[in-house]
This record gives structure tokens, C-alpha cells and sequence, in this order.
């Protein structure tokens, strides 16, 4: 029983780490969350759909701190570059299509550390 409340105590404790804001964004995180941008991004699609705009809402609420954000920044950067077809405009507009206001600028040319 005792060994039971200890394993129970270290995942709840597991867990509150994962959950406290502030920590560190993860690009994974971030490159899952504008995949489904891609075709709006890149001109394939006149309208972000509903997934990327979902993924949008989502990277707003994984980056709460000015640090948070200028690593989402620089994950969303660094994801840009690997698409030389996107559209500076579109990306630049994605969060006012999808109507969440997110202080994270996604572009391949910005520079995430102002």
C-alpha cells in the first residue's frame, strides 16, 4: 500500500512539472501544432482550415512567457526554412485568419530575439 501512495505522490508530481507554463517549448510541439498550415502557407489552400487554426489556438497556449514565445519563434523559424515555397504574407496573417491573437511571428526572415 505505502509503495502504491509513492508511485501515486511521483506521478502527480510528474505531472505538475509537465503542466507548469514557462517551460521550455519544444519544436516537436511546435511544428506539430502549424503542420496543418503547410498548404495555406504555401498557396495550396485560399483559407487556413480548422486543424491549423486549432494548432494555432494550441501554440498561443504553449508559449504564455516572452521566453516561451521567442522559442516557439525560433522552432517556427527554423520550420520555415525548410519550405522555400511559403508565402511571407500568408504566414504573416495565419493568426488574424484563425482569429487568435498570438505574439509569435511566423516567418522565415524575422528575427525572434526583439
Amino acid at each position: 500500500m505505502k509503495g502504491a501512495i509513492i508511485t501515486i505522490l511521483i506521478v502527480v508530481a510528474f505531472v505538475q512539472l509537465m503542466a507548469m507554463p514557462g517551460e521550455a517549448v519544444d519544436c516537436g510541439q511546435v511544428n506539430s501544432a502549424l503542420a496543418p498550415c503547410i498548404p495555406f502557407m504555401t498557396g495550396a489552400d485560399t483559407a487556413p482550415s480548422a486543424a491549423c487554426c486549432g494548432g494555432v489556438k494550441n501554440l498561443k497556449a504553449l508559449a504564455p512567457t516572452t521566453a516561451d514565445r521567442r522559442a516557439a519563434c525560433d522552432c517556427a523559424k527554423a520550420a520555415a526554412s525548410h519550405y522555400p515555397n511559403i508565402n511571407e504574407d500568408s504566414a504573416s496573417s495565419l493568426p488574424k485568419k484563425c482569429g487568435v491573437e498570438v505574439n509569435i511571428p511566423i516567418s522565415k526572415n524575422i528575427n525572434c530575439q526583439k
